[in-house]
């Protein structure tokens, strides 16, 4: 079992950043696979970026290439989601989930434990 809570959602305005960061609870973090998804009202849940157990690749969904970095700190037993340059349609709930084993690592049910999410809001 893994738990994983969320932190460092905010309201910022369009152009502003901030921080995301997933503490997991457990022996085995640096077994899994990480990512981050988020949802806003209405919509699916989206893929937003996700990082390999050693933290040597890293995967983003186009929308925020260039905007966002994920990172981890397996000492320490936490990823993050740093993001920069923020507009208004990146507001959503923000995810944080773990994997034994992913194949296309950006589909939500190859995740086997998740966070309970924190809000971003980005104002114009």
């Amino acid at each position: 079992q893994v738990q994983l809570v969320e932190s460092g959602g905010g309201l910022v305005q369009a152009g502003g950043s901030l921080r995301l960061s997933c503490a997991a609870s457990g022996r085995t973090f640096s077994s899994y696979f990480m990512g981050w998804f988020r949802q806003a009202p209405g919509k699916e849940r989206e893929f937003v970026a996700a990082i390999t157990r050693r933290g040597i690749s890293t995967y983003y969904v186009d929308s925020v290439k260039g905007r966002f970095t994920i990172s981890r700190d397996n000492a320490k037993n936490t990823v993050y989601l740093q993001m920069n340059s923020l507009k208004p349609e990146d507001t959503a709930v923000y995810y944080c989930a773990a994997a034994r084993t992913v194949y296309s690592r950006n589909h939500p049910d190859e995740y086997d434990y998740w966070g309970q999410g924190t809000q971003v809001t980005v104002s114009s």
